[in-house]
């Protein structure tokens, strides 16, 4: 794909954070990504916007940022006497939502009818959104102070919870390397706007419906139901990690694992979903979609240690 090859040639070591990539834009699912500053989170979002030519918007959260500074809202035009609704930054494609812990309830909650219907609310007239609409947005995990946690209802719809870690050494030094490269350029070919890609937001919409054919065999569907309702009721399947889930998985999980399923069959050139398709992003489905009661933070059980249990206490078809 050119649109791998192009996210491949700016996001250095992160090989999982651009098939996760290629997946939200593929089935039309939202993104979360959590990491320490300076994993390329922002520019992992930029780059995938330039690579579709897609308008883009960064919106950095803070505590003083109000819902009309998302959605827009209407200014009186002395002109004409009356008043003109300006359309705020979520109005674009591809929004990068940065560092989005850091504004309270109300400044999230004001995505909430943007993620899930597609469409923005104001002063009672309803706006659709973009065909091609996706909100990517990050939160820095080492900082809490300020912050307020995203409640479960906005978690719920994103579609991949991604969690970036440190490149390896010697990645890191490729890094080093392409940045005194560009630095010797005139223009840094590292760019997101730069790209050989043709790719246009229509191109991407014909993709998301190959992959919504893509083809599933019922007893892997079966297989993805057993996953998510195992977080539910864990004990059937694994006595080890009894008692450890406060709240498991919704429904909504059963779907978004198998949109990210076909869309990873489809990055790995394939027309039929496999189980590795299932399992490769069964974690990073369901770690936002599960709640842990105090039992699991005091044995020091994380969510992905149970994801990881679920999977292996399960048949694989």
């Amino acid at each position: 794909m050119k649109l791998r090859t192009h996210l491949e040639n700016v996001i250095i070591g992160q090989d999982a954070l651009v098939d996760r990539l290629l997946i939200s834009v593929l089935t039309g699912g939202h993104l979360l990504l959590e990491g320490p500053p300076g994993l390329a989170k922002t520019t992992a979002v930029k780059a995938i916007a330039g690579g579709v030519h897609a308008s883009f918007q960064r919106i950095q959260f803070t505590p003083d940022l109000m819902p009309a500074d998302l959605t827009g809202g209407e200014i009186y035009n002395p002109d004409t006497h009356q008043f003109d609704f300006i359309k705020g930054p979520v109005f674009n494609q591809i929004i990068l939502a940065d560092e989005i812990n850091r504004a309270p309830p109300k400044i999230q909650s004001a995505l909430l009818e943007a993620m899930q219907e597609h469409q923005v609310t104001v002063n009672g007239i309803t706006r659709d959104l973009p065909d091609l609409f996706l909100v990517m947005a990050t939160q820095n995990p080492l900082e809490q102070s300020g912050t307020y946690p995203l409640p479960e209802a906005q978690l719920d719809r994103f579609l991949l919870h991604v969690k970036l870690d440190y490149p390896t050494a010697d990645n890191e030094l490729l890094i080093l390397q392409k940045d005194r490269q560009n630095n010797l350029q005139a223009k840094p070919s590292s760019d997101s706007s730069e790209t050989t890609t043709r790719l246009t937001p229509d191109d991407v919409l014909q993709a998301r419906s190959t992959v919504a054919n893509t083809f599933m065999d019922e007893q892997l569907e079966k297989y993805i139901v057993e996953i998510v309702t195992s977080t539910r009721n864990i004990k059937v399947i694994s006595d080890e990690y009894s008692g450890f889930i406060e709240y498991g998985a919704s429904p909504r999980a059963s779907l978004a694992l198998y949109k990210a399923a076909s869309a990873m069959a489809y990055i790995n050139g394939r027309d039929y979903v496999i189980p590795e398709d299932i399992q490769e992003v069964a974690a990073d489905t369901l770690r936002h979609r599960i709640i842990l009661n105090f039992n699991a933070t005091a044995e020091g059980v994380s969510k992905d240690d149970l994801i990881a249990g679920i999977l292996n206490n399960i048949a694989v078809p």
